[in-house]
């Protein structure tokens, strides 16, 4: 086995290969134990939503913000909602604000097909 192919001379190693494919495995799996995961939440609500659970589902994400873990803000439109796009957008900006304190915004909101989405990543502490 070549240890090292760029020294000079180049080193090599008689080793059981059975062996060294097993320590690899081994420690690409203690690599992946050391991650953290992070998941994507998800809150999902209407342009007709009221403001009492828009405060409801904010105060759901703040708690998964400060775990680690991402929100997705999905707004859904149904029927007529989609011409008025820019009452979505105002919501989402105001969601933004309100958790201005524990995330940042990752991706601005824009317009996929019937719905309206925004990412929040929780920010850096310090």
């Amino acid at each position: 086995m070549e240890v090292a192919p760029n020294a000079e001379p180049p080193v090599a190693r008689i080793m059981d290969f059975g062996k060294f494919i097993y320590e690899q495995a081994k420690k690409e799996r203690e690599a992946r134990k050391a991650q953290k995961q992070i998941e994507v939440k998800e809150i999902q609500l209407r342009p007709k939503t009221n403001e009492h659970h828009t405060q409801f589902k904010v105060k759901s994400a703040r708690g998964w913000l400060e775990e680690g873990n991402k929100v997705k803000v999905r707004i859904r439109f149904r029927g007529r909602e989609i011409t008025y796009p820019e009452v979505a957008i105002e919501q989402l900006e105001e969601i933004a604000n309100e958790l201005s304190d524990v995330a940042a915004v990752e991706q601005p909101p824009q317009l996929d097909g019937r719905t309206m989405l925004m990412i929040l990543a929780p920010k850096k502490k310090k």
